[in-house]
């Protein structure tokens, strides 16, 4: 019978006659105008976690741009001063095309290709963070062809298995990122770009995982990485991201700032002098968020289930599909109503497995026709959206002090031909 909790809104989240507002638009309004599904952020959020991160860590805050990302949203981040991290060739054209400086861009991936190397290298990206020895080979093949030589860190896996999904587990030896400590492979690398004349080594980077709601693995990764980080004393240590945030009602995250001061006194604990790098993604963009839908049909299975069926599903948001991870859900025409109502809230796709919410609270009178909402949905619903059974992919609108404005249009039928060639 439990209302929504509260504090899986955005900050600007308000009820006014029943009615959700977000940057001061009705909710409601904004899906009848735009259509849905839908991803609605609210931009004072974003800038507000982004100030966070920068008044905790200074430059060294690096927005993990796989989270979320459009050019709207990377001139955001460079605008509050963050940099921002980037995976692939795509993610770089897309950070650039949004105003990201060049210098406070830094390139991640485990196969990242010669192509992608000598784009980075040649426009003078801050940081490669090298992953693999073969990737060396790449560095230091370009560099020899004329590129210019970048700063690197060296990534290092440090055996430590995060509390989180085993998905999205990456700071255990059996990774597919880095080198591992535990085998000596971590220092094989660092001499070997020490040695190298075609790379700078100024730094170790470790990232032990996504979602994680207990800062004591952060602790227990530094404690693995000092006895090898403090000696180098090298002038940057970057500690990835990762940070979780609360999905359901029960669940409580660490504030940035709450990560932030962990991470500071664990590294002075074990003599860790370097300037701390982080790379926030889903703690910054998560709770900005909204998906707006729309009730297709109400099935109800005596003795069974009741299925909701709403016109998205895992096209929009794979979360639920690829790690069983739970959202609330609520009808914003009436916020704060109780939900004894439990029901299974599925998309459109021909897949039994096409669920956004197993077990969702809902109001009694949930009719067809409703715009219902799933919160938290800021990071990882856009940057993984698919076009499963040719399904267009909604767009993103930005909200702030009453205006909306569409950074991401919907796609359309024609889109979905647009790269055919017959």
């Amino acid at each position: 019978m439990s209302a929504l909790p509260q504090q899986v809104l955005p900050l600007t989240a308000k009820v006014v006659g029943g009615r959700l507002e977000i940057g001061g638009c009705d909710v409601v309004d904004l899906a009848e105008r735009h259509g849905t599904p839908v991803f609605v952020y609210d931009e004072v959020h974003l800038r507000e976690r982004a100030r966070e991160a920068v008044a905790a860590f200074g430059d060294g805050a690096t927005y993990a741009s796989k989270a979320f990302l459009c050019r709207a949203m990377a001139r955001l981040v460079a605008e509050e001063g963050m940099g921002i991290d980037v995976a692939t060739g795509g993610e770089l054209h897309v950070a650039l095309a949004g105003g990201m400086p060049p210098a406070r861009i830094t390139l991640h991936g485990n196969n990242k290709s010669s192509d992608e190397l000598r784009a980075a290298l040649q426009i003078g990206i801050g940081h490669v963070v090298v992953d693999s020895f073969d990737e060396i080979d790449r560095i230091e093949a370009l560099v020899r062809a004329g590129t210019p030589a970048p700063r690197v860190f060296v990534r290092v896996t440090p055996g430590v298995e995060a509390h989180t999904h085993e998905y999205v587990m990456t700071g255990q030896d059996d990774s597919k990122f880095g080198f591992g400590l535990s085998s000596g492979a971590a220092g094989e690398a660092i001499a070997r770009v020490n040695a190298s004349d075609a790379m700078e080594l100024v730094g170790v980077h470790a990232h032990i995982g996504s979602n994680i709601f207990l800062l004591s693995s952060f602790e227990k990764a530094i404690e693995k990485l000092a006895p090898f980080v403090a000696p180098l004393d090298l002038p940057e240590l970057s500690l990835g991201g990762g940070l979780g945030v609360a999905y359901v009602e029960g669940e409580e995250a660490p504030s940035i700032g709450e990560w932030a001061g962990v991470l500071h006194r664990a590294c002075a604990a074990h003599g860790i002098t370097a300037k701390l790098v982080v790379e926030p993604g889903r703690s910054i963009v998560a709770g900005a968020a909204v998906t707006l839908y729309r009730v297709g049909t109400i099935k109800h299975l005596p003795g069974i289930r009741t299925y909701v069926s709403v016109d998205g599903g895992m096209s929009d948001n794979p979360r639920p599909v690829l790690y069983g991870s739970g959202y609330e859900a609520f009808l914003p025409r009436e916020t704060e109503a109780d939900r004894p109502l439990v029901a299974t809230i599925v998309g459109k796709h021909c897949e039994s497995g096409d669920v956004l919410v197993r077990d969702a609270q809902l109001p009694a009178d949930l009719a067809v026709g409703d715009i219902l909402a799933t919160p938290v949905t800021g990071a990882y619903g856009h940057s993984m959206a698919s076009n499963y059974n040719k399904v267009p992919r909604p767009p993103v609108v930005f909200v702030r002090d009453g205006d909306d404005r569409v950074v991401v249009r919907r796609e359309t039928f024609d889109d979905l031909l647009a790269l055919d060639v017959e």
